[in-house]
């Protein structure tokens, strides 16, 4: 078999590699100047369908009690959750502070040791210094239900996918709707399908928590060795026998990634699930948010961190934990006590945390609002404007100026180059949708926060990543920061952003980044960390530095992570742009929010949020359509 010689890297029949993409962007730099302001579709509220969606809302509301979704599926649903939330909710409520704090540090101890113990006591004990002692038993309860449906459904499904390629590719669109879907956007529907209180929140969580547990479960199935798989079947080990002594095992460490960010998602959501009466420390800060007052705000998100500490630093030390190794029994009997002694006090002490011993930061958190807005201000207007001025307004010009034709020949133009010919068209096919919706123009607004928004994220996840990666000391002492930044909720660094940057599309960019930043770091880090400990030895030994050893073999064999990494990002920036929408940055999301607040603009609302979930899709392929693509370098000629 002959062939030819392999073309110079740099230069492609004659002429660099360069010239052919350059060719390209200067006819569509052409074409914008020629058409430019032309086919720009603005947005028209009116809208036909948006009023159709609208009468069908109304429909399905007059036929509520008398249509047979409902009578035999929908309410069996709500009575399943509801029962479980009551459940959860009884036994913590008997319990009493006394036998919470027990029962939590032996499990704790159980999982991890006194140090764990020791944190899960003080987490405890935090909830009712705080003064929120009942919000924080009804959250747990309500995240109990939702953590727990979710794996149930999610593990199983992440394995399955990680398994099949096929599955994979049938499940993906799913958990696109469901993770990019603004949570306003299924809000209404399921205040409408289930009522409100705490089975509508606890399945609206379940929405937003489900997909991290399959995807992370599926890609920690999808690369284990291999050879182990191989070595197993030429033993003779049946599909179930390689499934739990290979697959699972191996995938332990990445597994539990999936579980704690199933976690993460599940109490972000607490907030926002109080909007549809769901229980818990929701409330407080909702309330805060209605008064304005940071120091009502504060405490309730610094319980959901804290508890999500907690639970983090508890399944963490289970994963670590050597599978066959034995509890010593000094640690059962440690256990024992905390168990006992916490059940023992249950009839002699309140069941509720005793208002003497609350603490009340209220004025004090305020005050520090206040001054931080009084000194500040100059620094962070410079920053807003800068930002605003090179970054934000050319890009939003560009993209709203531009005619729609010529818009989605970029994209299918880019998406081509990137990923090829089948992303390329999901692309196309999702920026047509949003045209016929009539939502292009609030689409180009909300491409613009997401893009800048997702250059950041990007950008500090993967430094942050990279030096978690790199020294486990460093990575210690980020993960609570992490757990901080990615389970506080959105509404409470909402008012301290607004006091800094006031209403603008950067205070939008601010919490996106804040929100979207800790999976992508955790991803990063995960996936540099699971590089082969011999490819690592085999560069160190070959004389290669530590930056060489990062740039050819780390980020590339990591290359899978982190470009789930910037899938995550993407879509995590995308889940915040409602509540971009709340704080000056307009467009979809602010069409998401009119539409939950006033009945009659449902239609549009709804529409807004599909074609949010359209946009993420599109940007979605993208990024893991690239990944499918085989590196220039792999590519042969013949």
């Amino acid at each position: 078999m002959s062939s030819t010689a392999v073309p110079s890297p740099s230069r492609l029949g004659g002429l660099p590699r360069w010239a052919a993409p350059a060719g390209v962007a200067v006819l569509f730099v052409a074409a914008y100047l020629v058409f430019r302001g032309t086919g720009t579709l603005p947005h028209d509220k009116e809208a036909p369908q948006f009023l159709a969606v609208t009468e069908l809302r109304e429909w399905i509301d007059d036929h509520r009690n008398d249509n047979p979704l409902f009578l035999y599926f929908l309410n069996y649903i709500r009575l399943f959750v509801g029962s479980l939330y009551t459940l959860f909710e009884t036994v913590l409520y008997a319990l009493g502070w006394p036998g919470i704090t027990g029962v939590m540090g032996a499990l704790a101890w159980l999982a991890g040791g006194w140090r764990i113990a020791l944190l899960a006591v003080g987490g405890v004990s935090a909830f009712g210094v705080l003064g929120l002692w009942e919000s924080s038993v009804d959250t747990l309860a309500l995240v109990a239900v939702a953590v727990l449906l979710s794996l149930a459904i999610g593990i199983p499904v992440g394995v399955w996918a990680g398994l099949s390629a096929r599955v994979r590719r049938a499940v993906t669109p799913v958990l696109d709707v469901m993770q990019i879907m603004p949570t306003f956007a299924y809000l209404a529907p399921l205040a409408l399908f289930f009522h409100i209180g705490a089975p509508a929140g606890a399945i609206a969580t379940m929405i937003y928590s489900i997909p991290p547990a399959i995807r992370i479960t599926a890609l920690a199935i999808s690369e284990v060795s291999p050879t182990a798989v191989e070595a197993s079947a030429s033993l003779g080990a049946t599909r179930r026998q390689t499934l739990f002594k290979v697959y699972l095992p191996l995938a332990r460490s990445t597994m539990a990634l999936a579980i704690n960010q199933t976690i993460m998602m599940a109490l972000s959501m607490v907030v926002i699930a109080n909007l549809i009466s769901a229980p818990g420390l929701g409330g407080d800060i909702i309330r805060g948010l209605s008064r304005a007052q940071v120091g009502i705000m504060l405490p309730a998100g610094i319980a959901v961190v804290i508890m999500a500490v907690m639970l983090d630093r508890m399944m963490m030390a289970v994963a670590r934990r050597d599978p066959h190794a034995r509890l010593g029994r000094a640690d059962l009997a440690a256990a024992g006590a905390l168990a006992v002694a916490g059940l023992a006090l249950i009839p002699v002490l309140p069941r509720l945390w005793p208002e003497s011993l609350t603490l009340n930061l209220v004025a004090e958190v305020n005050d520090a609002v206040r001054w931080a807005e009084d000194n500040w201000f100059t620094v962070t207007t410079w920053i807003k404007d800068t930002t605003s001025h090179l970054l934000l307004n050319p890009l939003e010009s560009l993209l709203t100026s531009a005619p729609w034709w010529l818009v989605a020949l970029a994209v299918l133009a880019v998406a081509w180059r990137v990923s090829g010919v089948r992303p390329a068209l999901t692309a196309l096919a999702c920026l047509l949708a949003i045209a016929l919706l009539g939502v292009w123009e609030h689409t180009m607004q909300t491409m613009t926060t997401v893009a800048v928004a997702v250059l950041v994220t990007l950008v500090i996840g993967l430094l942050l990543g990279v030096a978690a990666a790199r020294s486990p000391r460093y990575s210690a002492v980020q993960r609570p920061l992490l757990d901080a930044a990615q389970t506080m909720p959105a509404f409470v660094y909402l008012l301290p952003a607004l006091a800094l940057f006031e209403t603008t599309r950067f205070t939008a960019i601010f919490a996106s980044v804040i929100y979207a930043v800790p999976p992508v770091v955790r991803l990063v880090e995960d996936g540099i960390r699971a590089v082969p400990a011999t490819v690592v030895e085999a560069a160190v030994s070959a004389g290669s530095t530590p930056g060489q050893l990062l740039w050819k073999v780390q980020l590339p064999m990591a290359r899978r992570a982190i470009l789930l990494a910037a899938n995550q990002g993407i879509v995590m920036t995308l889940a915040m742009v409602v509540v971009g929408g709340l704080v000056g940055a307009g467009a979809l999301g602010y069409d998401v929010v009119t539409g939950f607040s006033q009945r009659t603009d449902f239609g549009m609302g709804f529409v807004a949020g599909v074609a949010t979930v359209l946009l993420g899709v599109m940007l979605d392929r993208i990024t893991q359509g690239a990944d499918r693509r085989p590196s220039p370098r792999k590519r042969k000629f013949t």
